[in-house]
């Protein structure tokens, strides 16, 4: 399968269908997206917090995760699909309310059966979060 760039998937499109998922419920919001880059933004609040009053792991992971999603999303043929087969996330500061974390994805790889990908978070600036994961491409189910 050649690189294909997948037009019909844009910020407006990932806005429409975020309504009642688990990132759309988490309040990530797209930004950006292209073939070679997407990004996405998350304003905390205290519906993100551990217990100690700091950004759980899992919200860093499922914003960084749903950004690189819709990326990969671009990169697929019509009637293609995905799904995380690996990941790493490194928290370098803490997050709390009131922060704008914003994410910022980029290809790695896109190839026919999977796609790699990096996920850079910022604060102010300020690099607080490294991503990689890699995408396993799933064939249209039937036919």
């Amino acid at each position: 399968m050649n690189r294909i760039e997948n037009t019909d998937i844009t910020v407006e499109t990932v806005r429409a269908i975020l309504a009642g998922t688990f990132p759309g419920d988490l309040g990530i919001e797209p930004l950006e997206l292209s073939a070679d880059r997407s990004q996405g933004r998350l304003l905390v609040d205290r519906r993100h917090l551990h217990p100690g009053g700091y950004v759980h792991g899992g919200v860093w992971v499922a914003l960084a995760d749903t950004v690189a999603a819709w990326g990969t999303l671009r990169n697929l043929a019509p009637g293609y699909n995905f799904t995380t087969v690996e990941l790493k996330l490194n928290v370098f500061a803490a997050g709390r309310v009131g922060d704008e974390l914003v994410a910022s994805a980029r290809p790695h790889h896109v190839g026919g059966h999977t796609q790699v990908w990096s996920v850079e978070v910022v604060r102010e600036g300020r690099e607080v979060a490294l991503f990689t994961l890699t995408q396993f491409v799933l064939a249209p189910q039937g036919g």
